[in-house]
């Protein structure tokens, strides 16, 4: 089998991540300026890559973020699987580790290994793991697919990376993310092995 590469990415800036807001899986924003803004470099530096499918969650900032390969008519498919991670009735505030003592908490817990915990009507990483599962046989099931472009979110691309690459989801903070952030995997048929790890070299503006 021929090597399979998949182009993992994160969707580009919107509103709520500069404001600090978790936005989930049920705040459907819309990428800012800035993030049309990457999504448009990111274009400009992988438009050559022959990708045989592009892969997105539900959400619109996903879409917007491949909007330049949408628009080459390439093949699209969109699964709640890559929908970012539901923080519960939490979605649309500002949240953050300093300041919130259960959402401190909860990252505390899936440090510490105990990754069935969750903030109050949202998901845990488990749960995340399960329904990405689906997803993840579609992009190893397919080997006419040998160039794949997918783009996801931040906690649930860690969720994504720890399962491809055989970590335990207790280490999913080792994988860092930005805005329009790329990973690259290759997949022999049996495993995974990162190409490139939070490479944005295509959003400096002198890139080419």
């Amino acid at each position: 089998m021929s090597v399979k590469k998949i182009y993992l990415i994160r969707h580009g800036q919107t509103d709520f991540n500069v404001r600090g807001i978790v936005q989930g899986s049920g705040v459907d924003s819309s990428l800012n300026e800035a993030g049309h803004r990457q999504a448009a470099r990111f274009f400009a530096a992988y438009r050559h890559v022959p990708f045989d499918k592009v892969y997105t969650s539900l959400l619109q900032r996903t879409h917007q973020s491949v909007r330049g390969f949408l628009e080459l008519g390439l093949p699209h498919e969109q699964h709640a699987g890559l929908n970012e991670i539901s923080w519960g009735i939490r979605e649309g505030t500002r949240i953050t580790p300093e300041e919130d003592e259960e959402y401190h908490q909860v990252l505390q817990d899936w440090r510490a290994g105990r990754t069935t915990s969750r903030l109050l009507g949202g998901e845990s990483p488990e749960e995340v793991a399960a329904r990405q599962r689906p997803v993840i046989e579609l992009l190893t099931s397919r080997p006419e697919e040998e160039n794949v472009l997918v783009c996801m979110h931040g906690r649930a691309m860690r969720v994504l990376l720890c399962q491809l690459l055989g970590y335990p989801l207790r280490l999913m903070d080792s994988f860092e993310h930005h805005n329009l952030c790329l990973y690259q995997l290759d997949y022999t048929g049996s495993m995974f092995t990162v190409r490139s790890f939070l490479d944005v070299r295509h959003l400096q503006e002198n890139h080419v």
